[in-house]
């Protein structure tokens, strides 16, 4: 009895030591990784500041310092953790990044601000996330999926001319979707003197007095698909995006928003690496 006794404390007394050692381990300060050298462009772009273009303008214009001493070159090496990057005397800190899918409406803008006071995107958020940027742009006229976000670095990866994203929209068109003119949107149409790009159709329905379709293309012409469909006679009734990459718009009602999980902005950002080639 006794030796039963003692077997059992000295495996109380085992599982007690493991636990401690276990708990000792997970509080113990694991070693904080050495800050990655960047372009001073990249480093002022990803504090959410500014694009790298507009950084690149600023550090032109005499406005930036890196450690007291006014910088030169955009594209000299900085340390965010260790050297003190400053815009026109106020430090630049690296912020935690925010990002936000939007169900943008009819009848609101595109942008942060609007000299005849008409409405934003940014009114339809709350005031702690008015200081995002869209990345990317949607007429008045068009509704559906919108990003808007503080990392200047995704916002270029997305917006850049030699971005080949894709974005898919359903259109609904006045008229008949002909099997031509499908291959025609598909191939290329002629706009402001150069082919577009090849986009996918995937048809929904053609009728005599309207058509809807998918459209996905890789490219951000401005109102690209409106002056495609309107250069084949098919005015655009309705224009929804539904799709940024693999990122959807979902059940998301139309004026709302949410913010994007770690997973979806961790495969958004993989997809555009690989878009980029």
């Amino acid at each position: 009895m006794q030796r039963s006794k003692a077997r059992r404390g000295a495996v109380r007394s085992g599982a007690r030591l493991r636990a401690e050692e276990a708990r000792l381990a997970e509080t113990t300060e694991r070693p904080k990784a050495e800050s990655k050298p960047l372009r001073l462009n990249q480093a002022i772009a990803q504090s959410g500041l500014c694009s790298r273009r507009r950084a690149n303008e600023l550090v032109l214009a005499g406005r930036v310092k890196v450690n007291g001493q006014r910088a030169v070159s955009f594209s000299a090496l900085v340390e965010p953790g260790r050297d003190l990057i400053e815009v026109d005397g106020q430090p630049v800190a690296k912020r935690d990044f925010v990002y936000v899918m939007l169900h943008k409406p009819k009848g609101i803008i595109t942008t942060c601000s609007d000299q005849l006071a008409r409405s934003t995107v940014l009114d339809l958020l709350p005031p702690s996330l008015q200081d995002l940027k869209p990345a990317g742009r949607l007429d008045r006229d068009s509704q559906g999926l919108l990003l808007l976000t503080n990392d200047g670095v995704l916002i270029q990866a997305l917006t850049h001319p030699k971005s080949h994203f894709p974005k898919t929209y359903r259109v609904s068109v006045a008229g008949l979707l002909s099997p031509s003119a499908i291959k025609k949107l598909e191939s290329g149409v002629r706009l402001s003197g150069s082919l577009t790009q090849n986009a996918k159709i995937r048809l929904i329905s053609a009728k005599t007095g309207k058509s809807s379709f998918e459209i996905v293309i890789y490219e951000g012409k401005n109102r690209q698909i409106r002056r495609m469909c309107g250069s084949l006679g098919l005015p655009v009734i309705n224009l929804l995006r539904v799709a940024i990459g693999g990122l959807q718009l979902s059940g998301l009602k139309s004026g709302s928003w949410r913010y994007l999980s770690s997973q979806e902005v961790s495969r958004l950002k993989h997809d555009l690496m690989s878009s980029s080639g």
